[in-house]
């Protein structure tokens, strides 16, 4: 059983960083996901694939997997720069503007 250990990226519809904080446990796929000739959804027999662990740090995550006898692989985070402005939202109404601000 093999796993990969990472810490999420914001979704897109996403401007916070509410929930990339935590490193997940997912385990690798076992098997290729197949269409049910039926409905027509996807399907595998994997269960382990559904399995997602959060963790606080990402040494808890490999002492987990270390415990557990997992194989694991450790993908570094992607740290993004904050794009700030000087002054921020609140110098829309500030009162020394140079222009007259309305809607």
């Amino acid at each position: 059983m093999r796993a990969r250990i990472y810490r999420p990226s914001r979704t897109a519809t996403q401007s916070g960083v509410a929930n990339t904080r935590v490193w997940v446990l997912e385990f690798a796929p076992a098997e290729a996901r197949q269409i049910d000739p039926l409905m027509g959804w996807t399907s595998s027999g994997d269960m382990d694939s559904q399995v997602h662990l959060h963790f606080e740090t990402q040494a808890e995550a490999e002492d987990y997997a270390k415990r557990h006898g997992i194989e694991y692989n450790v993908v570094p985070p992607k740290d993004r720069k904050p794009k700030l402005r000087p002054g921020g939202y609140g110098d829309n109404f500030a009162t020394n503007r140079r222009t007259v601000w309305t809607h």
